[in-house]
């Protein structure tokens, strides 16, 4: 672009914003009417509102003016007043007013009399009986064409509840309502009056009442009075029922036939039918279904009250087995019985038996490896037709380096094939703690990993493993591994590796082949706190070796204790991670934190952990400005003529993550982060200078980034991409101050991933 053009552009540039923002936006607005400019406040008058009552009244009256489409000038009215069209106008003209042209928001569309009103009936609604609201129109000075609405409230005194009536206690119903008012929180005398709290009080009434057999039983059927010329400026509540309730919603309903409908997948086959305990089972054959499954999840029982809240359990019980798409539960009134029945079917219709999942990732970054990486997962949700889901999937990924330095084209691998059958149930004795109302979990875990970087080694792992998988609580979930072994096995090692070994005994000892028996315990708490907060924190705590070396103690064994022939691994280790996630505003815009910190210690008959269990940094979800492996531990960095990233693990961690997540366009979200870690050394290594945690250079040792990214997000799939920029090396990189990244080019890695990074 010349510079004689550039001139001529930026002065047509502004010449069209003074002439948008000279022209008259009001040009067509008709005779009687005005422009609304906006909200010009909301003032009360000696008075301290509480938080919802004031979220009320300015919900009540903040109307948004037009829109401004161009920086804070009104292109869409000026578009609007200044470009005139009809039915016979086409062309480039025609597109642009449908583009760009904005009706204005006008005063009559605000309605603010109306609006007014609206206030009155949130004071009245919430104590302030003697409370009155008025408008004003501000108008800019010498234009009445245009204004803004400020809206003043005078609230007078809040009127309490000073006593409460409840109804007269002549029925099951009205003293089981009773009952329930009197341990209800928002029925309570010297409260101010309220209808929302009120509301709050007759839902949480009926929804206890429908656990107790009133299955029909409806909010709206509770009424209340109020009356304040008893005690002047006070309230006086009367509960009562609503007369037009109907007999079948005051009933108190008992169970009567339970029965089960399994529909095929298919739609067709033939019926076959099964007396079991309280339930008849109706299952279309061919198909498999065994009688467990139904006796063990539906909770519904003849004889018992109706209650809501079996009828959802049984639902969610047999929705989380994974065999049905689709479970419906009805009600249906038994006309011939003497005293008010139901029969309830449950009607459920099994799902596709083999699920395939495909995951992938990919990173790259501008000075070190690139490369993608898949697992492909297949399951069976029904193999032995109790809800047991085998499992079948096979990993791998692969990178190379690229850029000065790289070795070869191709570097390294890595596949893995594990399998897993988990029965919907605990295989352990009665005395652990869970939840019947909630689907507990035993899994037998089976795998095979190796790993091979051509010019250092060729590892191979095989696990196996027994889990329990429980809920305890509300908020709470339990997974205890009582049995994890796990086989390490250098199978290849190259000549430079075995050097590098050499000079770095400590490096050497946690890739020695070794046995690793494991007992680990992870306690999980999520909770939706409100709409607006969430709270994740995950700690595990396992052990190794521990309860080999001991019997070998007993049994008088002393030096290297060995399993089979081959030493095992002893250490313990922890590791805690807390996610809280907070709404900014309305929509969804979050911001999320994480923390995560962990540790661990080889002792007794291991002087290192082995090198799959330690500690790593980097990654997709952990510091986004470098890959999995490429800082720490500490101040270490691996010498530029190595040109590999295995010793670069470490026994503490400690990362740090803030992303801003916000919608761009329906599906398509986008987010802003910063992340902070690194990994660090216990033990001295002389090998790994900088290595070892120390409180003095804590906060330099970390590494630091920020970001930005794309999701992808359709509920069931969310695919990321998140781009990452380097600030601060924990190593020396020849550049000083905070920002040491050598280039800004240099400090870019990009991840793609599966599902969001915490």
């Amino acid at each position: 672009m010349t510079r004689n053009l550039r001139h001529i552009l930026i002065f047509a540039s502004a010449a069209l914003l003074m002439a948008i923002s000279s022209c008259s936006t009001t040009k067509r607005i008709p005779e009687g009417e005005i422009l609304y400019t906006g909200l010009k406040g909301l003032e009360v008058t000696d008075a301290d509102f509480p938080e919802p009552v004031e979220d009320a009244l300015h919900s009540a009256v903040d109307v948004a003016p037009t829109k401004k489409t161009l920086w804070v000038l009104p292109l869409g009215l000026w578009v609007w007043n200044n470009c005139s069209v009809n039915d016979s106008t086409g062309g480039i003209k025609k597109w642009f007013y449908n583009k760009f042209a904005k009706e204005p928001v006008l005063v009559s569309d605000v309605r603010p009399a109306l609006r007014v009103q609206m206030l009155d009936k949130i004071l009245d609604n919430n104590g302030y009986f003697r409370g009155h609201a008025t408008y004003e129109l501000v108008h800019p000075k010498g234009n009445e064409k245009k204004a803004g609405i400020r809206y003043s409230v005078t609230p007078g005194p809040v009127y309490n509840i000073d006593s409460i009536i409840l109804l007269p206690d002549t029925t099951a119903l009205a003293a089981t309502i009773d009952s329930l008012s009197l341990r209800d929180p928002y029925l309570r005398t010297g409260m101010r009056f309220s209808l929302d709290s009120l509301s709050r009080a007759r839902t949480r009434i009926t929804e206890a009442l429908r656990n107790k057999g009133y299955y029909f039983f409806r909010p709206e059927y509770i009424e209340y009075l109020a009356d304040s010329t008893i005690n002047r400026g006070n309230i006086a509540l009367k509960m009562t029922l609503a007369s037009n309730a109907p007999k079948a919603g005051l009933d108190r309903y008992k169970i009567g036939k339970v029965t089960m409908q399994a529909f095929r997948h298919e739609g067709d086959g033939y019926p076959d039918t099964t007396q079991l305990p309280g339930v008849t089972l109706v299952k279309m054959m061919p198909s498999r279904l065994r009688k467990s499954v139904v006796t063990d999840n539906v909770l519904l029982r003849p004889g018992r009250y109706v209650s809501t809240r079996a009828v959802n359990n049984t639902q969610s019980r047999l929705a989380r087995l994974g065999i049905f798409n689709g479970i419906n539960v009805e009600a249906i009134p038994d006309t011939t019985a003497s005293t008010p029945t139901l029969d309830m079917l449950i009607e459920a219709t099994y799902d596709m038996p083999l699920e395939v999942q495909l995951e992938v990732n990919a990173s790259s970054k501008s000075n070190s490896y690139i490369g993608p990486g898949a697992t492909v997962k297949v399951t069976n949700h029904n193999v032995f037709g109790g809800g047991e889901q085998l499992s079948v999937a096979l990993t791998g990924a692969y990178e190379w380096q690229t850029g000065r330095g790289a070795r070869s084209a191709f570097n390294s691998y890595e596949f893995g094939l594990n399998s897993s059958l988990a029965f919907p149930r605990l295989l352990a004795p009665k005395f652990i703690p869970r939840r019947h109302k909630q689907l507990n979990w035993t899994t037998i875990n089976l795998g095979a990993e190796l790993l091979n970087r051509p010019h250092y080694f060729k590892l191979a792992q095989f696990n196996a493993g027994l889990a329990y998988d429980w809920q305890s609580g509300r908020y709470t979930h339990n997974t205890l591994n009582l049995f994890k072994l796990t086989y390490n096995k250098l199978l290849k090692t190259t000549h430079d590796f075995d050097s590098i070994m050499a000079a770095n005994p400590a490096v050497a000892l946690s890739f020695q082949s070794q046995f690793v028996p494991q007992l680990s315990y992870t306690l999980s708490y999520d909770r939706q706190i409100d709409p607006d907060n969430y709270i994740s924190w995950t700690t595990t705590l396992s052990e190794a070796g521990n309860i080999f070396w001991g019997i070998y103690e007993l049994c008088g064994k002393k030096g290297e204790k060995t399993l089979f022939g081959t030493p095992f691994s002893q250490f313990i280790k922890g590791q805690t991670q807390i996610v809280w996630g907070h709404r900014l505003g309305l929509g969804e815009h979050w911001l999320v934190s994480r923390m995560a910190v962990g540790a661990e210690h080889a002792y007794g008959n291991s002087s290192q952990v082995p090198y799959s269990e330690q500690f790593y940094c980097g990654g997709a979800n952990s510091v986004r400005a470098f890959t999995v492996r490429s800082i720490g531990p500490g101040s270490y960095h691996v010498p530029t003529n190595k040109g590999d990233f295995f010793d670069q693990t470490g026994t503490f961690k400690f990362e740090a993550n803030v992303e801003y997540r916000f919608p761009i366009f329906g599906p398509l979200h986008g987010a802003l982060f910063i992340d902070a870690g690194n990994v660090w050394l216990l033990k001295d290594d002389p090998m790994r200078p900088g290595g070892q945690l120390k409180g003095s250079t804590f906060f330099k040792d970390l590494a630091t980034g920020t970001g930005v990214g794309l999701r992808f997000d359709i509920g069931m799939l969310v695919v990321r991409g998140d781009l990452g920029i380097g600030i601060h090396a924990p190593y020396d990189t020849g550049k000083k101050g905070y920002y040491n990244m050598t280039s800004f080019g240099n400090s870019l890695a990009f991840h793609l991933a599966i599902g969001y990074p915490f």
